[in-house]
């Protein structure tokens, strides 16, 4: 006899109808669905509880590798890059994200960087550069990130235009590599900007379908896997099922195609939620969405500095940020998510949201496809729509931002401490589409609590 059997063989095996019966005697005549029912944004019904003989399992990939901590750097100086590359790798970190928004010397910035992961987030589009990157980089495992209508959803408008950007990304997948990973999707923009799960999903597999239609229209073979960069929320339990239900539906798309491509998932916890005000609490939030990530079936991880949207990089936040996710691998032992196969209540989280992410992917694909849809302005309204009922839950106190909206300091006093602007900014420019912006939720507030300080 096993140890469970010999704790619970005394136990009688309860159903869920039984449950259901007892909760509502002790409810003592209250409505069960108004009284414990909770209906989401995102139209999904949380129950008070879940159980073996009613909940709804799909068959997702499990990742059994370890994730890698990635530490992300701006390259503004090309000696400074590589220098903070290898201090990083040295001090924990087991790959790189590069951001750049001009050619710089990739010989200077990749010296004696060996057996590492890359990731390039490149904010231009060049042909040569590109070639000239894959070629040096074939002792490297690179991820490119080109993503054409990530660019378009975040600026209003193409690199150069329509055709000729993808003249470019095509000559660029035929130059792919067994290293080197062209294509990327960015969804953190549709999660920062107010985007709920089951459209972050949606909008994930919409826009990675007009890169697969490309490829296939195109004849392209070479494309072994595609990076996508998701944003994690503090919704803990949902944002586990984002990742997984996006697994799910990535290889239901992948079968309609015959196209064997993995999904790399690059996680990095959202900017929508994260303060000025009572700035320490943000490293509890990166600390749980980070938790989600891991659970989620993150490849990479990327963890945002608690003082991210107020400091300039600094060694300080960025050791921290880095130590969070050492501490969660090595310490807490959150390598992969292992431990999250057959949870009830996840499982069914997965069901709904796949479902409804896969109904509005379906609509999508009938209307015309992503990039039409975002040049009428349609996906731009749904999040807008999404994103201010949030901000209206926020503005109640519904929804909470310990230390913003719930138990202020009115003493705390940031005026001084900004070195980067932390709001909006408006941009005066022409654009073919209406760029989607990202926005958190306590800048009307903390604008106000700048201005009587």
């Amino acid at each position: 006899m096993s140890i469970k059997d010999s704790l619970f063989n005394d136990f009688p095996s309860i159903s869920s109808k039984q449950w259901k019966q007892k909760i509502q005697f002790d409810l003592k005549g209250a409505d069960y669905n108004e009284t414990l029912i909770t209906e989401t944004l995102e139209g999904i019904n949380i129950k008070p509880f879940y159980h073996n003989d009613s909940f709804k399992q799909l068959d997702i990939p499990e990742n059994d590798e370890e994730f890698k901590i990635c530490q992300t750097i701006f390259i503004s100086n090309d000696q400074t890059a590589n220098f903070l590359a290898k201090d990083a790798l040295k001090r924990g970190a087991d790959s790189i994200q590069f951001i750049a928004d001009k050619k710089f010397d990739f010989k200077i910035v990749l010296d004696d960087i060996s057996n590492v992961t890359i990731y390039f987030q490149l904010l231009f589009l060049d042909k040569e550069f590109v070639f000239d990157l894959i070629n040096f980089s074939e002792t490297l495992k690179v991820y490119l990130n080109i993503d054409l209508i990530g660019n378009l959803v975040k600026t209003g408008n193409w690199f150069y235009n329509n055709q000729k950007d993808h003249e470019i990304l095509k000559s660029i997948l035929k130059k792919e590599t067994n290293s080197s990973s062209v294509l990327g999707v960015d969804v953190s923009v549709y999660q920062n900007a107010g985007a709920n799960t089951v459209q972050q999903v949606a909008y994930a597999l919409a826009h990675v379908n007009e890169y697969l239609n490309f490829i296939h229209n195109n004849e392209i073979n070479l494309v072994k896997d595609i990076n996508f960069t998701f944003s994690i929320g503090s919704n803990y339990f949902f944002e586990i099922a984002k990742l997984r239900a996006f697994k799910y539906l990535w290889n239901l798309l992948l079968k309609e195609y015959n196209f064997n491509i993995d999904a790399n998932l690059f996680a990095q916890p959202t900017l929508r939620n994260k303060t000025l005000y009572d700035y320490n609490v943000n490293m509890l939030r990166t600390t749980s969405e980070s938790m989600s990530a891991i659970l989620g079936g993150a490849h990479v991880l990327s963890n945002a500095s608690y003082d991210t949207i107020f400091h300039k990089k600094n060694e300080f936040g960025e050791r921290i940020a880095r130590n969070q996710l050492i501490v969660l691998k090595e310490e807490s032992y959150l390598k992969n998510n292992a431990t999250v196969h057959g949870s009830y209540y996840i499982e069914e989280l997965i069901f709904e949201i796949a479902n409804k992410a896969l109904k509005t992917f379906k609509e999508i694909e009938k209307s015309g496809g992503f990039v039409k849809q975002l040049f009428e302005g349609i996906i731009q309204r749904k999040i807008n729509e999404n994103a201010q009922k949030e901000q209206d839950l926020f503005d109640k106190g519904e929804l909470v931002l310990l230390g913003t909206n719930m138990h202020t300091n009115l003493k705390d006093r940031m005026n001084q401490e900004l070195e980067i602007y932390p709001f909006v900014k408006k941009k005066n420019h022409q654009t073919i589409i209406q760029p989607i912006t990202t926005k958190r939720l306590a800048e009307k507030l903390e604008l106000n609590r700048l201005k009587s300080e």
